[in-house]
């Protein structure tokens, strides 16, 4: 008598073991819903404009960051490009 019924269950650890493995790299990962900075997000370039006045003066480490920054707020720095052609 063979016992080929439990040969499908020693294959179901490591199939399940993989397919837990691909469902929480693609939860996590989201790939396919990902934004695609070069393809999304026009950039256009502007000629540089200013002045030489003097505005503050930081010496040392006293600061440690620039007052004003964005750089934690990238949703309001990058934005999408829009197609009207549709």
């Amino acid at each position: 008598m063979s016992d080929d019924g439990g040969l499908w269950l020693l294959a179901l650890g490591p199939a399940g073991a993989t397919a837990l493995y691909w469902a929480l790299y693609r939860y996590y990962r989201n790939t396919d819903k990902s934004h695609a900075f070069e393809r999304e997000t026009a950039v256009e370039a502007k000629p540089v404009t200013g002045s030489e006045r003097k505005v503050d003066e930081v010496k040392g480490t006293r600061e440690t960051r620039i007052r004003g920054d964005n750089v934690r707020a990238y949703r309001t720095r990058v934005q999408r490009v829009r197609n009207d052609s549709s």
